[in-house]
This record gives C-alpha cells, structure tokens and sequence, in this order.
C-alpha cells in the first residue's frame, strides 16, 4: 500500500487533481471535517507520509504521535499558530507554512474592510436600498490623509502600508523591534500607537503570545472616532472589550474577517451596525489560493528529494 499524504483542509477537485498528479507515489487522503480527524488518522495513521493542513485548525502532538512515519506537516498558507511546531521539531518532523503566498489578497482585503467600516458602506447599502436618502444621514469620513497604525509590520503588513500610501495616509508601527530601512513611524508601546491612530489594523499572528493582546485599554487609546480592522487572527483582539467598546461609543467602528468564535459567527457583534464582518476570506481569492498550493507542492517535492524547503517554519 501506498504511504499517504493527509490533507485536512477544504480543497476544490481540481486542486486534488493537482495534488494526486504531482505526486503518484503518494495516495491522497482529504479529510476537511474536523469531526472526522480522529477516525481517518485512525484508519490511515500508520501510513501518512506528509500533512497538510490550516493554521488555525492545525496539528496536535496527540495526532503527531497517531501518524509516526509522518515526515512533514505543512499550513497551507502563512499561519501555523495551531501546529504544535515545537512537538514536531523534537520528533524530526519538518514544518512548512505558504508564506508569501496570499499578502497580496490579504492587503486588498484590509483595505476593503478599511474602506467599509470609516464609510459605512455595507450599512450605507442597507439603507439605500430601503429608500433612505444622503440628505437623513451623518456624513461618515473619508480615509485619506487618516492615521494608520500597523501592529505587526511583516510582509503583509508591509503590503498594507504600501497602498495605505495611494490614499496619502500616515503610517506608523509597532513591533517588537523597529524594522531597519523603514521610514514609517515606530512606537515601542501598544497603547501610544493606539492613541495616535486613527485607524489600528492588526496584522500579527495569533497564539498564546498575542492573544487579547488589543484588549479593553487598548481600544479606549484608539478613541471615539478610531477604527479598528483585523485580518490576523481573530485571538488578538478581546470580542467581549470590543463589542462593549462599540456599545459605548468609545470606539467608531470596526471591520473583521477573523474572530474568536470561528467558524461560528461572533454573537456579541452581529447587530451592530458599526462592524462589518467577512467570513476569513482575506487570503482567498483564485490566484491567492493556487499559489499557496504551488507552495505546498513545491515543499513537499524538496522534502521528498532531501532538498531544503521552499518556505520552512524554524
């Protein structure tokens, strides 16, 4: 019997064509239904070579150790918060995630969420199409030449402040450390950023590490007319601090396609109106998508020729 590459993420059939063609060898074993895992690494456990999976669903050291020959666990795009990296390390199991596959999409997305929540748009059509007219509305404000602040300026936040440039924004950051050869505005502190921001767009990876780490305090510092926008993850950000925040003016507005209760809905923001929501779709577009499978492709044939990965998690 063949070994098994195990994929356990959604993937369209022309991308498990691609899969199972790329690699003969192997045979493909898709199981998306997170419900299910147990029971088909159970039944195929023994004979997975190769795993791919979803940052936010992940890979536990118990499943690990449910698939000993397994060689290689992948996200499929640029999160791997769930995987149990540390686990797969110490057992020499290699780690990749799509890295640079998607920022572009993601950029664009933020900029739509930017763009919907400062403007009102999806509210603005609700009520268009309910036959109110501009002239019984508060005038929403325009996003040029507003205050943007980037927590997490990596790649993707990089691509964001980039096209906030088109709409003659002002960019600054806060990392753990300023970033060499970057002309933008660093603050060593969450809160001063907060403070100065008219807009705090959240762009860092989640986990334990940055979890609720826009909490409460964090949100009073952006102020009643600050917005807030997150196409991380949605554990970064404290759903019940900002939907109280919201509640209480002490925030504008905000724009999510990532949160905590995924892939439910997040309850205590759904009748406001003041959030616009997508349903983490901000590294999802066609060409975002075949990318990040090209990558995986790409890393699985180095791992199997004893070639260094394209995109290694360390």
């Amino acid at each position: 019997m063949k070994p098994v590459l195990l994929a356990l993420n959604h993937l369209s059939p022309a991308h498990l064509d691609q899969l199972a063609g790329a690699f003969p060898t192997l045979e493909l074993v898709n199981q998306p239904d997170l419900t299910k895992w147990d029971a088909t690494i159970a039944a195929v456990g023994a004979r997975v070579r190769a795993v791919l999976t979803l940052g936010s669903s992940g890979l536990s050291a118990a499943h690990m150790q449910a698939m000993p020959g397994m060689t290689l666990v992948s996200a499929l795009g640029v999160g791997y918060e769930n995987i149990d990296v540390a686990h797969a390390h110490a057992q020499g199991i290699a780690v990749a995630n799509g890295a640079g596959t998607n920022d572009e999409c993601v950029a664009d997305h933020a900029m739509g969420l930017m763009l919907a929540s400062l403007r009102g748009i999806v509210r603005l059509d609700r009520l268009t199409r309910a036959g109110v007219w501009r002239t019984a509305l508060a005038i929403p404000p325009h996003v040029s030449h507003k205050r943007l602040g980037i927590v997490g300026l990596g790649t993707i936040g990089a691509r964001i402040a980039q096209r906030a440039l088109g709409f003659e924004m002002e960019v600054g950051y806060h990392n753990r450390r300023a970033r060499d050869g970057v002309a933008y505005r660093y603050f060593d502190d969450l809160l001063a950023l907060a403070t100065w921001s008219d807009i705090l767009l959240v762009a860092i990876p989640g986990g334990a590490a940055t979890r609720h780490l826009v909490n409460a305090q964090v949100l009073d510092a952006l102020g009643p007319n600050g917005h807030l926008v997150n196409i991380a993850r949605g554990s970064v950000v404290d759903t019940a601090a900002l939907a109280a925040a919201i509640r209480a003016g002490r925030i504008a507005g905000a724009g999510l396609d990532v949160y905590e209760s995924e892939p439910l809905p997040p309850a205590e923001l759904l009748d406001l109106d003041a959030v616009v929501l997508t349903p983490h779709v901000g590294g999802w577009s066609p060409e975002a998508v075949q990318a990040s499978i090209d990558r995986f492709v790409a890393n699985l044939r180095c791992h199997l020729e004893g070639r260094p990965l394209v995109s290694p998690v360390i």
